[in-house]
């Protein structure tokens, strides 16, 4: 049974922040979060009514199998205090949202894990303002594509994770196209032993796979992009401006990967984020390795104690059944 923070573990570290008068009334743990904690800490007696606590315990980390990773990897898991900051300091820097830190600590002197406190954006998602107040939602969106605009203008001689870059490390792999075919092949492994319809198609999958990576022509720069990027992981201040979160796996890599990802989240909106000049070839195969990616990693979370299991079926259903529709 894993042991997730509450009120006596986070109350402590609160005050630390807020000060003496602080007190924590309400601590929940927000939904979604599958590498690191997402806690909302209600107070009273200091202005801030809430604040947002980040943890990277080990207990709040629900992928399984994360030993051995090679963090050199532009898909490895992104998850820690580091990529948290390099990546909250290369935006900041560009001038994009993200919420404001008011606290981070890896002494484990403070709570016994590295752990960020982060100002509450407590108007919601763009995902639910788009249901509930369709305008401001229209608005943010736009907001958020002249942000996104910034970030893949934002061109590096080589890709890979800000953090890694920072410190002068370079990043596994040939390319981004040889990258992003390699884990696609992957994941038809992992996956066609899971399911016998990824099965049945494993070498047509390939086949098409190999045949999209052909048609890739090299490149020699790299747009700035937040790797999962849907409207879930956006939040709208109480002035209407779009706030990123999840920005740990924040990487230069090529745009088109961010604008599948973008495509496929915003649905029918995605219009707005659209822009010219998006090489063709790369859409197609990242489109289809976005797909396989959608099925294999959901199935991954199943073999663990996610808490949300229907959603990860459905994810993957869904994305499994849009990857065999790609087949010609």
């Amino acid at each position: 049974m894993r042991e997730l923070a509450e009120i006596e573990d986070l109350s402590g570290l609160v005050r630390d922040v807020l000060g003496s008068g602080c007190r924590v009334v309400a601590v929940d743990r927000l939904r979604g979060g599958s590498k690191k904690g997402v806690y909302r800490v209600r107070v009273d007696g200091t202005p801030m009514t809430s604040v947002i606590v980040y943890s990277w315990a080990e207990e709040e980390n629900f992928w399984p199998g994360q030993n051995g990773i090679d963090t050199s990897d532009p898909f490895a898991p992104a998850s820690g205090l580091v990529p948290f900051l390099t990546a909250q300091r290369s935006l900041a820097g560009l001038g994009v949202r993200a919420p404001r830190i008011l606290l981070a600590d890896d002494s484990q002197h403070l709570y016994p894990a590295d752990v960020a406190v982060v100002e509450d954006i407590s108007c919601g998602t763009l995902e639910a303002l788009f249901e509930s107040d369709p305008a401001r939602g229209t608005a943010a969106l736009n907001d958020l594509a002249a942000m996104v605009d910034v970030m893949h203008r934002h061109l590096a001689p080589t890709y890979g994770r800000v953090d890694l870059l920072e410190q002068g490390g370079t990043a596994s792999g040939a390319s981004c196209e040889q990258l992003v075919l390699d884990r696609a092949l992957r994941d038809i492994e992992e996956t066609s032993g899971r399911d016998r319809r990824i099965a049945a198609a494993d070498g047509h999958l390939r086949e098409r796979l190999h045949g999209l990576a052909a048609l890739v022509t090299p490149r020699t720069a790299y747009g700035l992009i937040h790797g999962e990027l849907g409207p879930d992981h956006v939040l709208v201040d109480a002035d209407g401006h779009a706030v990123l979160i999840d920005i740990e796996g924040l990487m230069h890599f090529d745009i088109e990967w961010e604008h599948v990802f973008l495509q496929l989240r915003f649905g029918k909106r995605y219009p707005v984020l659209s822009r010219p000049g998006l090489d063709p070839q790369r859409l197609d195969l990242y489109m289809l390795a976005m797909r396989l990616s959608l099925v294999a990693g959901p199935l991954r979370l199943l073999d663990g104690d996610y808490p949300d299991q229907a959603l990860m079926h459905e994810i993957a259903e869904h994305n499994l059944k849009e990857a065999l529709a790609l087949l010609p």
